[in-house]
């Protein structure tokens, strides 16, 4: 497998708080790659970092084998990283579609390209073309995840970061937007996971990498890190 993203000694801080530190991570061409760890653990930080909201203290970022490390969100986002963030931040005011629109921002003048991704949209979320003139703050807290998820796809992104999908949704609501992952990553997206509940992550990622206050303390595939003893205690409610 090639390599898509390489995160190499990435620190990153707020203020005088180090909040990550030597951070070395990979995902590759195709992968389901998760981050799981405990709260303030640092993989939110992390996925800031890796999509641009968030500089690195030191370090180094490459995508598709070109240093992406000193360049902003906006220049990340059009050369094939997408974040959907932790909260989900739909525009409150505007309407599913418009919200959808928003997220083509890199085909604007294309309407075409944009309806055909709309269509997209809706044939893997129809709660959303029901709701397509409904503003986006009147949705249910999974409905949003839906549109928050669609919004980042309109921008067909080659890697898909993911930050807290299944936080504050019913089981059944999770469940659906776990399945579109596995869809979405079937059809060629790689997908960078933050997901505090490691079962739900562990189930649909290839490989994963474990933070504490941090630092990375221990990576494998998913099978590996299932069958950790130390993982099962501390992250997955099991014990052999």
């Amino acid at each position: 497998m090639s390599s898509l993203l390489t995160a190499s000694s990435l620190y990153f801080g707020y203020g005088d708080i180090l909040a990550c530190q030597d951070l070395n991570f990979e995902v590759n061409q195709g992968e389901v790659v998760t981050l799981i760890g405990a709260n303030g653990a640092g993989k939110s930080t992390t996925m800031k970092g890796i999509a641009g909201t968030l500089a690195s203290r030191s370090g180094s970022i490459f995508f598709e084998g070109k240093d992406i490390t000193k360049d902003p969100s906006h220049i990340r986002a059009k050369n094939g990283i997408a974040l959907v963030p932790e909260g989900r931040r739909v525009f409150p005011f505007l309407t599913v579609l418009e919200n959808l629109e928003m997220g083509g921002f890199k085909y604007r003048g294309n309407k075409q390209k944009i309806n055909q991704l709309i269509e997209q949209s809706f044939t893997m979320f129809p709660r959303l073309k029901e709701r397509s003139n409904q503003r986006a703050g009147t949705l249910s807290g999974g409905e949003q995840q839906m549109l928050a998820l669609s919004r980042a796809l309109m921008s067909e992104p080659k890697l898909l970061c993911l930050d807290e999908p299944s936080l504050g949704l019913a089981p059944l609501v999770v469940q659906e937007i776990f399945r579109n992952i596995r869809l979405i990553n079937t059809a060629g997206v790689s997908v960078l996971l933050v997901e505090q509940n490691a079962n739900y992550a562990l189930a649909v990622a290839h490989r994963g990498y474990v933070l504490k206050n941090g630092v990375i303390i221990a990576s494998g595939t998913s099978e590996q890190l299932k069958a950790d003893e130390k993982i099962q205690m501390a992250y997955l409610g099991t014990k052999k």
